[in-house]
């Protein structure tokens, strides 16, 4: 446990200049993961209840040929993007264990705080992803069995966000899930398996079924764009480096063995249930699978609970960067049962669930926060700053064809979330033409 602070100095003058500014040590812990607990961490961050939506808001706007190409595509780059951040996590002769703390070594004040921005506006909006999917998802549950329709999404997420908050008070910091991502694991087996194994059964029962992608020319345009963004969000955290603190050393060797396994192994469940599901509901794929399913009431009830259940242990690590935070900012450290800790934890992890909560309940359009996270803030952390500044740290050793590389994946991923920002602000115009606030979906 490492709560003094810390300075970065300029260290590693046969890479260039580097920059000194102050950055804080942390409350948590570091270093006391293995490489295999890190992996199970990543592929969570996969296989959560996120991939019940993959089939309807990636296959669906791309589909065939734009899916699967596209997934594949997605997963090689972002492997590659995520070496290139996993690479520098001790770039310097310093371990940088937050993504901010990394590009204020490379670039300066203003990079660190601009990361820090941008880094806190991904994980927010993902975390209101999650409110938003556990929210769908014991909705889902009632009703199977109640037809009254009294109780509206905006309850059951406000329900989730309290169970949200429950969870985070209860667990300190990302290294002490510990059980829990097996727990997790098992939840997420549940529903995909149970998504896989109904939608197979309506696929085979149902001999024909609509793939094209609809909409007008300019329709189909937008929304393929959007789905682009949609890509790069099914792969990547944005909290890489905060994962790699967490992982024993040699950090960056156990963090490749991590990386290799998320997106391979760890990848598979995602692309089964997503591709089986375009199979078998084609072009009226639900955004959510689990409502285009059919099957016993007990077994949709089930995989739905576990998508709620999962849904929780997923957005605490998807929160933590934001804990870890708080928890340097104000000194909390020892016991998790002291009662200043207690009531710290469920002050500020309270808060910022609760104002999680309350935008969630009032914009309930996941597609769109899938896609406004991937162009706005993915695709900039990911691919954009992770070439760039592995270009600007290495560069006195790349040879100019390396350099150029670099600096095509700047470009073009630039243009790319510029084009998906427009998009998918088009799609929310639309949508909130079509829904109000607090809406009952």
């Amino acid at each position: 446990m490492n709560a003094t602070g810390a300075k970065n100095r300029t260290s590693d003058v046969n890479d260039g200049e580097h920059f000194d500014i102050e950055v804080p040590g942390t409350a948590h812990q570091i270093s006391s993961d293995s490489w295999f607990q890190v992996a199970f961490v990543l592929t969570t961050g996969i296989n959560n209840a996120y991939v019940l939506g993959y089939s309807g808001t990636v296959m669906v706007p791309l589909g065939w040929v734009g899916g699967v190409v596209g997934l594949i595509l997605a997963t090689a780059i972002s492997l590659y993007a995520n070496a290139l951040v996993a690479k520098l996590h001790e770039f310097g002769g310093k371990r940088h264990i937050r993504y901010r703390d990394l590009a204020g070594f490379i670039y300066g004040r203003k990079a660190y705080c601009l990361t820090w921005g941008l880094q806190y506006v991904n994980l927010f909006m993902i975390n209101c992803g999650f409110i938003i999917l556990a929210g769908s998802a014991l909705k889902a549950v009632y009703v199977l069995f109640r037809e009254d329709h009294a109780m509206k999404l905006p309850h059951f997420i406000a329900i989730a966000g309290l169970v949200c908050a429950v969870f985070a008070i209860g667990v300190p910091h990302l290294s002490a899930l510990g059980i829990w991502l097996v727990v997790s694991t098992i939840l997420s087996l549940i529903f995909i398996i149970v998504a896989i194994v109904l939608a197979v059964k309506d696929g085979v029962k149902t001999p024909s079924r609509d793939y094209e992608i609809q909409g007008s020319p300019l329709s189909k345009l937008f929304t393929i764009t959007a789905a682009a963004a949609n890509l790069t969000f099914v792969f990547n955290t944005g909290m890489l480096p905060e994962i790699q603190a967490t992982v024993r050393q040699p950090v960056v060797k156990n963090m490749m063995k991590a990386l290799y396994f998320q997106f391979t192994v760890g990848v598979l469940p995602m692309l089964a249930v997503t591709f089986i599901g375009y199979w078998a509901y084609g072009s009226s794929t639900s955004t959510y699978l689990l409502n285009s399913v059919n099957g016993p009431l007990w077994v949709k009830a089930l995989a739905n609970i576990s998508a709620f259940l999962q849904s929780v242990i997923c957005l605490h690590i998807f929160a933590s960067p934001t804990y870890e935070y708080m928890d340097t900012k104000f000194g909390v450290a020892g016991s998790t049962l002291a009662l200043k800790n207690l009531t710290f934890r469920i002050m500020a992890r309270g808060g910022y669930l609760a104002v999680s909560t309350l935008l969630s309940a009032l914009f309930p359009f996941l597609g769109d926060f899938m896609s406004f996270t991937g162009a706005v803030s993915t695709i900039p952390l990911t691919f954009i700053l992770a070439n760039h500044m592995y270009y600007k740290a290495k560069n006195n050793k790349l040879n100019p064809m390396q350099k150029l590389w670099h600096w095509l994946n700047v470009v073009f991923f630039s243009l790319m979330a510029a084009a998906a920002a427009i998009a998918v602000l088009r799609l929310i115009s639309v949508d909130s033409k079509n829904f109000h606030v607090f809406a009952d979906l």
